[in-house]
C-alpha cells in the first residue's frame, strides 16, 4: 500500500501561484512514477502532469504546459506541483496519484491503465 496526502490547496486570484505537495508513505517511493489529476465540478477527472521515478522525465496536458511544473524529492517522499499564471478554469480538486514504474510509457500508463494509488485531494479555487 502507498498512502498519499495532498496539501497546499487554497483560494487564489487569477494570475497567482500555488504549490501543491503530496507526501507519500508505505512502499518504496522511488519505485513509483507520480502524477497529478484534477476534477472540476460536473466534469470527469483529468490527467494533469506526471514525473518518472527518477525525476528526469515529465509529461503535461497541453492546457498547463509552460504554467505548471511537477517535481519530486525522493529523500522526502514528496511530489510537488508548482502552478503559475493560474486561470479560473484551473479550479478543481487536485489529486496525487502513484503508478508502479514499468517499461510502459509513463503518461500512457497514467491515462489508460490508471494509477494504483490515489490521494484524497486538495481544493484549488481560482477567482476571476
Amino acid at each position: 500500500q502507498v498512502q498519499l496526502v495532498e496539501s497546499g490547496g487554497s483560494v487564489v486570484q487569477a494570475g497567482g501561484s500555488l504549490r501543491l505537495s503530496c507526501a507519500a508513505s508505505g512502499r518504496t517511493f522511488r519505485n513509483y512514477d507520480m502524477g497529478w489529476f484534477r476534477q472540476a465540478p460536473g466534469k470527469e477527472r483529468e490527467f494533469v502532469a506526471a514525473i518518472n521515478w527518477g525525476g528526469v522525465t515529465t509529461g503535461y496536458i497541453d492546457s498547463v504546459k509552460g504554467r505548471f511544473t511537477i517535481s519530486r524529492d525522493n529523500a522526502k517522499n514528496t511530489v510537488y506541483l508548482q502552478m503559475n499564471s493560474l486561470k479560473p478554469e484551473d479550479t478543481a480538486v487536485y489529486h496525487c496519484a502513484a503508478s508502479f514504474s514499468t517499461s510502459q510509457p509513463m503518461t500512457l500508463r497514467f491515462t489508460t491503465k490508471g494509477p494504483e494509488y490515489w490521494g484524497q485531494g486538495t481544493q484549488v479555487t481560482v477567482s476571476s
